[in-house]
């Protein structure tokens, strides 16, 4: 049996390395993962539970009983819950366990794309291939304002932005994983590309890369 196929796709809040990985994950055959939604879930099971998010022993606890099968994307997608995962993402506990459980799913065959915050330099160091996909700040917000308008929902831009910088500080700030792309990682900006532009610099990207493994 070949060796997994492990694809890891790094980047800041809405730099656009979901849709990518959704993409990639597809054009070759691989299973996808959102290593974002773990926290997100153990955010909203203390939510749920009217627990503290400051508690890193219960959100350590939450983190165990995590099920990547169960994810409600739908759910774990409000804009609530991504602000509380980013508030139990810095307890290093809680990432040891689901860093554990993620690349457990990166091992099984036939491979795994796995898209977050510190795949390539934490989660998966020998990952076949890794990007670091990213956008500036301003272009990022304008992407999330669109969209929410898009879906029928109402935002503030400035709003956004503001968020954005936020989470991008805390996440590069934090002690365990920060934010960084790995030495090894492929940088995309994908400021000026489109999603189609993107996905093919990203298949170029990858194709030399196991073109060469194998």
């Amino acid at each position: 049996m070949s060796k997994p196929i492990v694809i890891a796709v790094d980047g800041p809040a809405a730099s656009g390395k979901g849709t990518l990985s959704r993409r990639l994950a597809t054009q070759y055959g691989l299973r996808h993962l959102d290593t974002g939604l773990s926290y997100r879930a153990v955010a909203q099971a203390l939510m749920a539970a009217g627990r503290p998010l400051d508690d890193e022993a219960l959100a350590t606890e939450a983190a165990r009983a995590v099920d990547f099968s169960a994810f409600d994307a739908a759910a774990l997608s409000a804009h609530a819950v991504g602000d509380a995962a980013s508030r139990v993402s810095v307890f290093p506990p809680v990432r040891r366990v689901l860093v554990e459980k993620q690349r457990a799913f990166a091992s099984q065959p036939p491979g795994a794309v796995l898209d977050g915050r510190d795949i390539g330099t934490v989660v998966c160091p020998h990952a076949d291939v890794k990007l670091y996909v990213t956008a500036s700040p301003a272009v990022r917000a304008g992407r999330r304002h669109r969209e929410i308008l898009r879906l029928g929902g109402q935002a503030d831009y400035a709003a956004i932005l503001a968020d954005i910088e936020r989470r991008d500080a805390r996440d590069m700030e934090r002690a365990d994983s920060p934010l960084r792309p790995a030495a090894d990682a492929h940088l995309l900006d994908t400021s000026q590309m489109s999603i189609e532009a993107a996905f093919l610099a990203a298949c170029a990207i990858i194709d030399d890369a196991l073109g060469g493994r194998n």
